[in-house]
């Protein structure tokens, strides 16, 4: 029977009855940002001789043969000199040539300069002291397996290590047999293999990158010439980690062998990650993104071209995943999702506001429930925006003696307004400073967050939940923040110049740049437990993909029951997710993995677009979970009826209240004049005289288009 991926690639490529044109093209990335001296190129001829490559003027013809695609010839060309290289090719009369731009394999590629200082976290990686300040070190293969042995409660030990195996898995050595007691798994072809594991661990980009797929020692590798049938599926699935840090460090792999994408690889699936991947190391997806590229590119040249990629992340990776797959089409193939938001920067406005409301209660001189608190946050209780408020770091104050920057970064290195004033500010817009740029008077990151206009607490004064004098104090009491992240009386005016830059370049997310990405977006419900991830940012992505495309047909999203305590004790004693929740993390990858299949095998005319959305399994729709286990298939709507928002409902945000789209993507309101209709309730002269003093420009006008926000630009940009 012939494999199942070795068919859906046979169904993506097509077959080819008349003969293959001449062509060359480097299948390993795109041609301008190859790194590490290498590249896999193909050759595509209707014959393996009567052709001539040249590389730089040198004769490497000899150097190809035929691919395990059956289509092209292929080579791993090497020796490639830093900047513009030369390859040539020559078949009778036709002449034709290719340009190739390699990059040290440290980098940078196209994410802009590197970031000063730069800590190396080698060793708590495992892998030693680096060899040299781009936290270099030598690439170590390893070997672990699953133990049919019972799993050791380890509530306190030391299993999250990315230097030693969690609970239930061993270490191997490939030179000895076969342990006698490792796990079988069954694979979606029906074939039975020993739970094998090879791990790659090394450094690219300064980042560590760990690549781990099944494999028996012994068997031949998959290479790009030879797919053997072994372990691997023929599939990557590329994990991004959460959390929002702001760099200068190397990070550490999270969690132990036998933790990261422990249930894609017992379903045969290859995994890699890199720590550059994971925001709570460096909120910069320009970072991210190049480091994907070049770990993707490193495993292409050694393993060959994955059938499909697919992207997993979680919270701060789930923002990555939406960025990556709309600014550099062709790196994930398709994406899941979890605790998602749709980008940083109308996310951070969350954490911005609620600093500011936070402060702005502290000071009132009026009295402030509780429920009128939450009215005015929009969330399901205030407790989540005072949650959100401390979490201003590593968002806006880059003051030293704190939490701001990593523990690993020396005090002495870190920004100090009056005695190192060029020291590293931890702040996400210093951190992504080759994307928004310095602003001019302060030498700072550029930054997006803007409240001029905005009424806070609008909706809940227009319902009546607030009283007139809250609202117009509120207003008036809530202020800014200054270049240091201080909060003062004064709102804060985002660079103009900097917003149309953010929308052009994709900073914001828009639908036009996901409608060729199929999603599957999926969350355990907490929004009445002041967990920040909240259920309207799944909306908002939707939202944004109806206004751009009168569709999100694209997107599938799906909620589960929150996390219970026997689940999270389950979690620390096995410290692996897939015991916490088995159906997710063995159902939504397999999942993608067919509608990726179903687009690779249409042949029908269309746009990628619209093959995305007529292709999506029947059974892969909206809906949600009971707590006692009942799917519910019903489409997602926000605030609309239906099962699963009676039980999972959606909320807002202090932005929502203040008058803002579903959609959430305006970073600074055109303005309009005060008007009295607006608000449903009378406000006194004094009232009204105060007001416009608070807002002597205007107030929001939603409207219209944010100020800036012009349609995203050309992708895959370069800094």
């Amino acid at each position: 029977m012939m494999p199942s991926y070795v068919l859906a690639l046979m169904l993506a490529i097509g077959t080819h009855q008349a003969p293959i044109a001449f062509g060359v093209h480097v299948v390993s990335s795109r041609s301008d940002v190859v790194s590490g001296g290498d590249a896999l190129v193909e050759v595509t001829a209707s014959s393996p001789r009567g052709w001539v490559i040249l590389l730089n003027g040198l004769d490497v013809t000899a150097r190809f043969r035929a691919g395990e695609r059956g289509v092209g010839y292929l080579a791993l060309l090497d020796g490639l000199r830093d900047g513009a290289n030369l390859i040539e090719g020559r078949s009778g009369t036709e002449r034709i040539s290719l340009a190739v731009v390699n990059h040290p394999i440290a980098g940078p590629v196209f994410a802009g300069p590197h970031q000063a200082p730069f800590i190396c976290e080698t060793r708590a990686n495992g892998l030693g002291d680096p060899l040299d300040s781009d936290c270099s070190v030598r690439t170590l293969v390893r070997y672990y397996y699953k133990s049919k042995e019972g799993v050791r409660l380890d509530l306190f030990g030391q299993a999250n290590s990315p230097a030693s195996p969690a609970p239930g898995y061993k270490w191997y050595d490939p030179a000895g047999p076969v342990p006698k007691d490792v796990e079988q798994l069954t694979l979606a072809d029906g074939r039975r293999v020993d739970y094998l594991v090879r791990r790659e661990i090394g450094t690219i980009n300064r980042a560590v990158y760990d690549i781990e797929m099944l494999y028996t020692p012994g068997e031949h590798l998959p290479s790009p010439w030879s797919r053997p049938v072994a372990g691997w599926n023929g599939r990557l699935v590329y994990m991004l980690d959460g959390g929002c840090g702001a760099g200068h460090h190397q990070g550490v792999l999270e969690g132990a062998p036998g933790v990261v994408g422990a249930p894609f690889l017992a379903q045969g699936y290859a995994v890699a990650t890199a720590t550059l991947n994971s925001f709570a190391t460096t909120c910069n997806d320009r970072l991210s993104a190049e480091t994907l590229s070049m770990v993707k590119e490193h495993f292409i040249k050694e393993f060959g071209v994955p059938v499909h990629t697919i992207g997993w992340g979680d919270s701060g990776g789930a923002m990555d995943l939406h960025l990556i797959a709309q600014n550099y089409p062709g790196l994930l193939d398709g994406i899941v999702p979890m605790i998602t938001f749709p980008d940083l920067v109308t996310a951070f406005a969350s954490v911005s506001d609620c600093v500011l409301l936070d402060h702005a209660f502290a000071s009132s001189r009026l009295r402030w429930s509780d429920e009128q608190k939450t009215a005015v946050a929009g969330y399901a209780s205030w407790r989540l925006c005072a949650t959100l408020s401390a979490l201003r770091s590593p968002f806006t104050d880059p003051a030293p003696g704190s939490d701001k920057c990593d523990a690993s970064i020396p005090r002495a290195d870190v920004y100090d307004r009056e005695r190192n004033a060029k020291g590293a500010r931890c702040t996400i817009f210093d951190n992504a400073i080759s994307v928004f740029g310095k602003a001019a008077s302060t030498g700072f990151g550029r930054s997006t967050v803007d409240n001029i206009g905005l009424q806070y607490g609008l909706a809940a004064f227009v319902s009546g939940e607030i009283g007139a004098e809250q609202f117009v104090e509120l207003n008036e009491l809530i202020g800014g923040f200054d270049a240091n992240g201080d909060v003062g009386p004064a709102r804060t005016a985002a660079d103009t110049l900097l917003l149309r830059d953010a929308y052009e370049r994709g900073v914001v997310v828009s639908g036009s740049g996901l409608a060729e990405t199929p999603i599957i977006d999926w969350r355990p419900y907490g929004d009445d437990m002041a967990d920040g991830h909240d259920r309207q940012r799944s909306f908002a992505t939707r939202a944004r993909l109806l206004a751009a495309n009168g569709t999100a047909g694209n997107q599938v999203i799906l909620v589960y029951p929150r996390y219970s305590a026997v689940d999270w004790f389950r979690y620390a004693a096995t410290h692996r997710w897939e015991a916490v929740y088995p159906e997710i993390a063995h159902d939504l990858v397999p999942r993608m993995d067919q509608w990726l299949d179903r687009i690779a095998a249409d042949t029908l005319p269309g746009a990628l677009a619209a093959k995305v959305i007529r292709d999506r399994p029947s059974e892969l729709a909206d809906g949600c979970w009971s707590t006692a286990g009942e799917q519910i298939r019903e489409a997602a709507v926000y605030r609309g009826p239906g099962r699963c928002n009676e039980l999972y409902p959606a909320h807002a945000s202090p932005r929502l209240v203040a008058g803002a789209p579903l959609a959430d993507d305006v970073l600074k309101c055109a303005l309009k004049p005060i008007d009295q209709v607006d608000y449903a309730h009378p406000l006194t002269d004094d009232q009204r005289h105060r007001l416009s003093a608070v807002f002597p420009d205007g107030v929001c006008d939603f409207r219209r288009p944010g100020v800036g926000q012009v349609p995203l630009g050309p992708r895959w940009q370069k800094f």
